[in-house]
């Protein structure tokens, strides 16, 4: 008696368990068709020219005032006139320094944030099917799961996609930012 209330104990969770579904998803294709992520992209490449054009822009007035700074150096100009000259010069360096990791930081966050808004809708949506689906569990194969059975599992890649009226023939752009 005991023997058949252990395989009971067995059986019926697995007998739960095969009544279940489950799906998997590629998030990262599904990101990289996402109309979001291409206007993501567009703005980071414009706020990127925005702090290169700045850049470049200190960078042409240190090398203006360091050849200004070499000419005095051949004249006969007073020693204090050419160190004041020099600590200017190597403050301007310096706030073009501080700027380049500035502008950095400033990319890095911005590209996080736009991600993070991205992502947040594509969870949205991949709620919505589960939910719609009666999924239990939907894995996603873009976070490296090591194994899935394609028999078992169910891929909801395209219902999210149409959940996000991505055309299914949307081919995901070639992006710089990163779709994790």
């Amino acid at each position: 008696m005991k023997k058949i209330f252990v395989l009971l104990m067995l059986i019926v969770p697995m007998g739960m368990f095969a009544q279940q579904k489950f799906g998997y998803v590629n998030s990262a294709e599904i990101m990289q068709v996402m109309p979001e992520f291409e206007k993501a992209q567009k703005e980071l490449q414009e706020l990127e020219k925005m702090y290169t054009d700045e850049f470049n822009s200190m960078r042409t007035e240190l090398e203006k005032k360091g050849t200004e700074f070499e000419k005095l150096q051949q004249d006969s100009v007073p020693e204090n006139i050419l160190k004041r000259r020099y600590e200017e010069l190597m403050q301007l360096d310096e706030r073009l320094r501080q700027y380049g990791q500035e502008v950095s930081a400033n990319l890095q966050q911005a590209e996080q944030e736009k991600v993070l808004a991205i992502q947040k809708t594509l969870r949205e949506a991949l709620e919505v099917v589960g939910a719609e689906g009666g999924f239990v569990c939907i894995f996603d194969i873009a976070s490296g799961i090591p194994y899935i059975s394609k028999s078992l599992c169910e891929d909801v890649t395209m219902k999210v996609r149409a959940k996000l009226g991505i055309p299914a023939n949307a081919v995901p752009v070639v992006s710089s930012m990163s779709a994790k």
